[in-house]
């Protein structure tokens, strides 16, 4: 440290704060060394051109440029309202990339004090770099609490006071000033360090004679020269704040910048003093470097913390009902999942107060992240009362989120009001693992199944009315009415030139066609006997199975034999399952196959002129569905195809998006890796083959293991145990030990294991225990599990404890998920569709070979004619049995598949053969479950639901 030529120390604020700079590009490179995408970003606003305003922007952004700050200059008209900057914080404030905001001050001329304040207080606490936000300095004045930042100035009067190696504890300070930019900080700084501080101003009496106590006196008064070496103590270290100009003739400018303290009397009287220039100055700009890092900091240690904040669980020994459970738990505003999530506002649109949709835009934000593990949750195959799939699903969940601290995604399929009010029951799985609000889970949610039924039966209704149309027309009269003449002109409407393209006319001009080119465009002439497209509706409806429409005598006798399917069912369905954005939706909407033309082509929405209208119809419904457990953890409920009669998964969408929230960045560690939990319908041979063989071969992402759910009870079915019938009791088999029954029962789990093997993913069986269940039968079932090839077994009992239940379960999946995945497809793309069905036939469900109906050849023949024979393959077949026969338990051999018919879901992507007697309709039984649902009057809750 140089010395005065009077003997006082100088404090060199210039290599100081160059100490700073290069400690601060120091710890920069270090982070982004770790962390690529680590990328500290100041913003100063200012507003019009003032030269001094510029010098000092000018200042910081080169100190920014040499630290490795970006550096972002907003530039506003010096007239700009007050309003008008404060929306530029607020989209700062909002902007992930700007560590910080600094408002280069004055703004115009016509904004005053009280404006000034407004935009400075507008600006996020997280982001206040330069320390003035009422919120750090009122932190700042408090001994029991901590400022996000200190102001610049007063952080480098502190910090040019610790390089003289004085101490500061036990010191008497003096403090000339009292402004909030640095004589009030100043002095909480020097209290918070143990000072005794005396804080003088423009009315103090008897300043000199305060002064001379001082050991410290830091000086921010604005008066030149007004602190002389007389008024100091013999010894004391001066800090001079000031900035002031006082004539000099020999100065070019004919002025000099001195300080508030007489600098060569002072020097002879102090141990430190600081130059001005040379002093405090630089250090503002370096300090103002090490507040943007700090905020760089914690707004990345922030944007990966999803730190979730589990819901208590109250749990009983007595397990009460599903509804009961869900309706005692409040579940936590979903705005506020959404931010311990990580979603920015505008990502998240609300549905009320605890459901909303997630925008698609946040796949973009986070294309960066590693995906999180993906497993699949599968089961053996069922009895008609459940195995409790959804139920595990949502337990590891919570296990996982609640438990574990690990960010943990359940992605299940919204229920269909069908089986909701018929035997089944809904999906919001059971006990002490649900989803919450369990009744808004179960009924409408946000209006996704209604827009697929909008959708479904608006092309249902094209597909009619076309037919008609052009039964009772001329072709120069329908293709008048189809290209109509506006004001004199005719033009194609944007999507008959995707029509015109696919017949090979290349004219634009709606007049310039042939009566030839006229026919072929204007008549679809669509064969009603192939005709794949039902009406659907989202009820369990038996007797809308078969239907004749057009009766009226209005339709002039165009009737035919037609049908509803469950809306679930519908090929809008397992589109929205499968796409991978809008565009994507668009296209698979308009490219649905509803018949084949008497010529013997595809006859799609496209041509029909529908595709646009079902796209506008479901543009909603393609963003999923955010809602969370009972323990407050996330679940995205999106889609709903079945598994017997669809490819029963969740949406692609609803993954991506799950998988990038508990994805990590590049350099974090393997314990801040989260997870997704994807629910694949029914048992492995149906849920998880298709998850394999379709969605994956779709979305391009790999599991990196399987849980399969057993349980004895399905397990002593499958080993010859009596039929399993929803509403009658069990038999006591099922609710007593029986080892004999269950070891044979268990090979119905060691095929699902060899299954999943032969997909190359890692398999965790979880054992949902039940009540009745002995130590003898679940060690039984672990034994057999892991003796079949399973990587873990474990015993999980969430349904009675929740999260906790599941806790060595969710450790098993950590454990099992380490290391990279060794997933294949089962078959090729490229094979014929008879040998892609015959290998799912025989390596999967076990059957000697297939046998095709005449309907079903020709069928087959047809699609491949027309270019779809490279599709994969969709079984539509029922979930008891791994054959076509629900009698057919356990492991059954010596069968031959009998395909009836064969369908193609062009939009969707895969052709679907019909097995046996598969219906895509379902029936009401004889006692449905809407008996037991009804609303408390007083309350308007929903009662008896589950």
């Amino acid at each position: 440290m140089a010395t005065t030529a009077q003997g006082a120390k100088i404090i060199d604020g210039t290599a100081v704060a160059k100490s700073i700079r290069e400690e601060v590009a120091g710890k920069i490179k270090s982070l982004q060394s770790q962390y690529p995408r680590f990328r500290p970003r100041l913003a100063i606003i200012q507003a019009g051109e003032r030269p001094d305003s510029s010098v000092y922007v000018r200042m910081k952004a080169k100190a920014a440029e040499e630290v490795g700050i970006e550096f972002k200059h907003v530039k506003v008209p010096e007239e700009a309202e007050v309003a008008e900057v404060v929306e530029i914080v607020k989209k700062l404030n909002e902007d992930e990339s700007i560590s910080g905001i600094l408002v280069q001050l004055p703004l115009g001329s016509h904004v005053g004090a009280d404006g000034e304040r407004t935009v400075t207080e507008a600006v996020s606490p997280e982001k206040d770099v330069d320390g003035f936000h009422a919120y750090n300095i009122g932190h700042l004045s408090s001994r029991a609490s901590d400022p996000l930042f200190t102001p610049c100035t007063p952080s480098g009067v502190i910090r040019l006071l610790d390089s003289t190696g004085v101490q500061i504890a036990g010191s008497r300070a003096v403090v000339l000033g009292r402004s909030d930019i640095v004589g009030s900080p100043v002095a909480a700084m020097l209290r918070h360090r143990d000072a005794t501080v005396t804080q003088c101003h423009s009315r103090t009496k008897n300043l000199e004679a305060i002064v001379k106590e001082a050991d410290i006196v830091v000086s921010a008064i604005g008066k030149a020269q007004l602190v002389k070496g007389e008024w100091l103590k013999p010894g004391a270290v001066v800090i001079d704040v000031g900035t002031n100009y006082i004539p000099d003739a020999t100065k070019k400018s004919g002025q000099r910048l001195v300080g508030d303290v007489d600098y060569d009397s002072a020097a002879a009287v102090a141990s430190h003093i600081t130059p001005v220039p040379g002093g405090v100055g630089p250090m503002t700009v370096a300090l103002l470097m090490v507040n943007t890092l700090k905020a760089a900091e914690r707004l990345w240690e922030e944007t990966r913390a999803r730190r979730i904040k589990p819901l208590k669980l109250d749990i009983l020994a007595k397990v009460p009902s599903d509804i009961e459970i869900a309706m005692a738990q409040t579940p936590k505003p979903v705005a506020q999942l959404a931010h311990e999530l990580g979603l920015h506002p505008d990502e998240v649109e609300l549905y009320g107060k605890y459901k909303a949709k997630v925008e698609l835009s946040v796949l973009d934000r986070l294309a960066h992240r590693k995906d999180g593990k993906y497993i699949v949750i599968a089961g053996i195959t069922p009895t008609p009362l459940g195995e409790g799939k959804s139920t595990t699903t949502i337990g590891l969940a919570q296990a996982l989120g609640a438990h574990l601290g690990r960010p943990a995604f359940a992605c299940v399929r919204q229920p269909s009001q069908g089986p909701t009010f018929g035997i089944k029951g809904g999906a919001a799985g059971g006990g002490y693992s649900q989803v919450i609000p369990m009744d808004e889970f179960n009924l409408h949610l946000t209006g996704d199944i209604h827009a697929v039924t909008a959708a479904n039966n608006l092309l249902a209704a094209a597909l009619d009315a076309r037919m008609f149309h052009e039964g009772t027309q001329s072709d120069k009269a329908l293709y008048s009415r189809l290209v109509p003449s506006k004001k004199g002109k005719r033009e194609f409407a944007p999507l008959m030139f995707k029509r015109l393209k696919k017949l090979g006319i290349d004219k634009t001009d709606p007049n310039e066609l042939t009566p030839e080119e006229i026919n072929h465009f204007a008549r679809l002439d669509i064969d009603p006997e192939t005709i794949t497209w039902n009406r659907v509706l989202d009820t369990n409806d038996r007797f809308l199975r078969k239907i004749t429409i057009g009766q009226n005598p209005t339709e002039q006798g165009h009737e035919r034999v037609a049908g509803f399917d469950i809306a679930v069912a519908s090929e809008c369905m397992a589109v929205l399952a499968l796409t991978t954005g809008l565009a994507d939706m668009r296209e698979r909407l308009g490219a649905m196959v509803v018949a084949t033309s008497k010529r013997g082509e595809p006859v799609t929405a496209d041509d029909l002129g529908v595709g646009g209208a079902l796209a506008v119809l479901m543009k909603d419904a393609i963003k999923p569905n955010l809602m969370q457990t009972l323990e407050g953890t996330p679940v995205f409920v999106h889609a709903g195809p079945f598994a017997n009669i669809a490819h029963g998964n969740s949406s692609i969408l609803a993954d991506r998006v799950a998988l990038k929230l508990a994805g990590t960045e590049e350099g974090d560690s393997s314990d801040r890796v989260g997870y997704v939990l994807t629910e694949g319908g029914f048992g492995a041979d149906m849920g998880m083959e298709k998850f394999c063989n379709i969605k994956c071969r779709v979305s391009g992402l790999h599991p990196d293991a399987t849980v399969i759910v057993a349980t004895t009870r399905a397990l002593k079915m499958h080993g010859g145990g009596p039929d399993v019938s929803p509403g009658k009791p069990l038999a006591e088999t099922y609710t007593k030990e029986d080892l004999v029954t269950l070891r044979e029962g268990c090979k119905n789990l060691a095929k699902h294991i060899e299954n999943s093997r032969k997909f190359g993913v890692k398999v965790i069986v979880a054992i949902n225990q039940f009540s009745s269940d002995t130590p003898a039968e679940l060690d039984l079932v672990r034994e057999q599990a892991l003796a079949a090839g399973a990587d873990a077994a474990v015993v999980s009992n969430h349904w009675a404890e929740g999260g906790a239940g599941a806790r060595a379960l969710a450790e098993a999946v950590i454990a099992v998920c380490e290391g990279e995945s060794n997933f294949k497809f089962l078959y090729d793309l490229n094979l014929p569709i008879e040998k892609k069905i015959e290998i799912i036939s025989k390596e999967i469900y076990g059957a000697d070979g297939i046998t095709l109906s005449e309907q079903a050849q020709k069928q087959v023949e047809t699609y491949t004619r027309q270019g779809y024979g490279n599709l994969p393959i969709c079984m539509a077949k029922t979930q008891y049995s791994f054959s076509h026969d629900p009698k057919l338990k356990g492991v059954p051999t010596g069968f031959t598949i009998p395909i009836r018919s064969v369908r193609l879901s062009a939009g969707a992507g895969f052709l679907y053969p019909i097995l046996g007697d598969m219906q895509t309709m379902p029936g009401l039984g004889t006692r449905p479950g809407f008996w037991e649902v009804g609303l408390d009057p007083e309350s308007g809750r929903v009662v008896g639901l589950f």
